[in-house]
């Protein structure tokens, strides 16, 4: 089972590699047309936003894990 901090290090590994990409994204699109263009942009910023969201999602979760350990028990 892959671990929290495990997601989180995957979820940043591609926003960084998507964000890392933009420019030769654009080079690669400059010989197909400029609806194709636009759609591939669109879907790579709906991607990026996508990994955004899910990567503070996966944080959030963290620290409310890590909050649960560290609340202390009442003593019997």
């Amino acid at each position: 089972m892959v671990t929290l901090d495990e997601k989180i290090q995957r979820a940043q590994r591609l926003l960084r590699k998507l964000q890392d990409d933009e420019p030769m994204l654009a080079i690669r699109l400059a010989h197909v047309g400029e609806e194709q263009r636009e759609s591939s942009r669109r879907f790579a910023a709906e991607i990026m936003a996508h990994t955004q969201a899910e990567l503070k999602r996966l944080k959030e979760a963290q620290a409310a894990a890590y909050s649960e350990l560290t609340i202390p028990a009442p003593a019997d």
